[in-house]
């Protein structure tokens, strides 16, 4: 049977194909569909699906479901890794029973992103096996291997999308389901408690799975090796969407070259499987790693090649390093000429101007940072640390209000931080949403140092900027849980963000940002988006 899919929902077709009993996730660009497509399934009485306050706690739940015996997969984007990468790291010193998948989507080129990093450093210092499709036929089929490789090393399994394949559609040849695992819980405790005697001898287990993983990768289908009737003074290492680029020009290059290729290596399971590239490279004086994301494989070749073969590739500019990767840029590394193109005749085309993402029109977000505008004026000594979401986009004009966004609950942390530092009026800006993921440890913190900052919270009642997904919590309870962390009812503020209420609610907000303690200001309003969907679905 085949189906059209985007390359998202191939990884959770596999996945549902694979025997798959529960899967969590966070939302975040460009996973968030793999999660969507497992929550319809759900809803139509398939295994269960379900989105978490972050990325951390959805591993971890995983984890119960691995413990139980079954089968389970866990999605986010590159920088949720780093939020999960406790349970991660210390999931390989685990003996996990039921298949554990971690479905990661990088950024390259941080469409909506804050980085550039490649999650196959992630799977390298965990120790565990990567899988990485370069099309929607292996993204479906590598998702459903990876539990069963999970299951056979006893160690979770990394599956690295990017965005281009996330986001592209295909067709999808399937396969016959498997049924799920059967409740069979751990029987040896002492492979999940990670107490330091237990912890010491497992790490050993997992050092002495290495060899076995090695020979997995290097046998693996889709790490193939062509050397038959090719030029082996020249290699070519490509990895991921970097094999469908580099093929896309294969026509110009054997024309080029007189009718012969270079000798080829393509990867697409880790660890790198040195042994292939060590024969790539025999009679190689050059190599090419043509890779999409970081220099990970081309870093490693410096040290398992002799320094008299030169490699090219990201570090040395050959590719370029920074931005996603495209067949033309691939072209000319293989030292081909650009495509003929309007340009070539003479054409002149003036430069596109620049279309920054905007907030939409009327949204509550922007009436908040109107009214913060209007609080902070006349003041002096003053600082806005603001987050990740929808509301990022106010540092952009017509606004201009945050100062600084780092990551995922970095705004309330940096505002304590800056009030400690000396400046006198601190606001924080976050959202409803970040505020669960991670926002609430920084406010006990603020709270059990007595902080003098105020932390405004943009309460849209909604996950907006991935697609307007149901928060973990109900607006009506996120003042009595602020309550509960120990801010005073005094100074916690509940105001509606709306045009027309600016010049009060900027009068109130700055008695809070004036107020020689913490405070809590709450801006409340349904999410645009949100409300025409709320209507159409009646």
């Amino acid at each position: 049977m085949e189906q059209i899919v985007l390359g998202d929902e191939a990884v959770a077709l596999g996945a549902l194909h694979a025997g798959l009993s529960a899967s969590y996730g966070y939302p975040g660009t460009p996973s968030t569909e793999i999660m969507e497509y497992l929550l319809e399934a759900y809803s139509q009485g398939g295994p269960i699906a379900r989105w978490c306050t972050n990325e951390k706690t959805a591993l971890e739940a995983a984890l119960g479901v691995s413990f139980a015996g079954r089968r389970s997969l866990v999605t986010m984007k590159h920088v949720g890794l780093n939020v999960a990468s406790d349970p991660f790291i210390n999931g390989s010193l685990l003996g996990i029973k039921g298949g554990l998948v971690i479905a990661v989507a990088d950024d390259p080129g941080m469409h909506s992103s804050q980085n550039e990093q490649d999650s196959r450093f992630y799977a390298d210092f965990a120790l565990v096996p990567c899988l990485e499709p370069r099309n929607q036929q292996e993204a479906y089929e590598m998702a459903r291997e990876a539990f069963e490789v999970s299951e056979r090393f006893q160690v979770p399994v990394l599956l690295r999308l990017t965005t281009r394949l996330s986001h592209a559609r295909a067709g999808v040849s399937t396969g016959p389901a498997r049924k799920q695992n059967p409740l069979s819980k751990v029987t040896d405790k002492t492979q999940w408690m990670l107490l330091p005697g237990f912890a010491r001898r497992n790490y050993t287990a997992l050092i002495e799975k290495q060899g076995p993983i090695l020979a997995w990768s290097t046998a693996h289908p889709q790490n193939t090796l062509e050397l038959e009737r090719r030029d082996r003074s020249w290699g070519i290492i490509t990895a991921g969407l970097g094999g469908n680029y580099y093929e896309e020009n294969l026509e110009d290059l054997a024309r080029f070259r007189g009718g012969t290729l270079p000798a080829r290596l393509h990867i697409g399971a880790y660890p790198v499987p040195v042994s292939l590239i060590q024969r790539l490279c025999e009679e190689a004086q050059q190599v090419l790693v043509i890779e999409e994301g970081q220099p990970f494989i081309e870093a490693k070749l410096r040290g398992l090649l002799p320094s008299s073969c030169r490699i090219s590739g990201k570090l040395d500019g050959k590719v370029p390093r920074a931005g996603e990767l495209d067949p033309d840029q691939v072209r000319v590394s293989l030292g081909l000429l650009p495509r003929p193109s309007v340009l070539s005749g003479g054409l002149t085309i003036p430069p596109l101007p620049n279309r920054p993402p905007q907030l939409c029109r009327g949204c509550p977000h922007g009436d908040s940072y109107e009214t913060i505008k209007h609080a902070l004026a006349g003041l002096e000594n003053t600082a806005v640390t603001a987050d990740i979401g929808c509301y990022s986009l106010g540092a952009m004009p017509p606004y201009g209000v945050p100062e600084s966004i780092v990551c995922m609950g970095a705004s309330v942390g940096m505002a304590k931080g800056a009030a400690d530092a000396g400046i006198r009026h601190v606001v924080g800006v976050i959202g409803d949403s970040t505020f669960l993921h991670s926002g609430i440890t920084g406010l006990i913190d603020a709270v059990a140092a007595h902080t003098a900052m105020t932390l405004v919270i943009l309460d849209n009642a909604i996950v907006a900027m991935t697609g307007c997904q149901e928060t973990m919590m109900p607006s009506s309870r996120l003042r009595e849980l602020i309550r509960g962390l120990g801010v005073e009812d005094a100074h916690l503020v509940e105001l509606e963000a709306k045009r027309s209420l600016i010049p009060e609610n900027a009068v109130r907000l700055r008695e809070e940002i004036t107020y020689p303690g913490l405070s809590v200001v709450i801006f409340k309003r349904e999410c645009l988006e949100a409300a025409r969907r709320r209507k159409k679905q009646g």
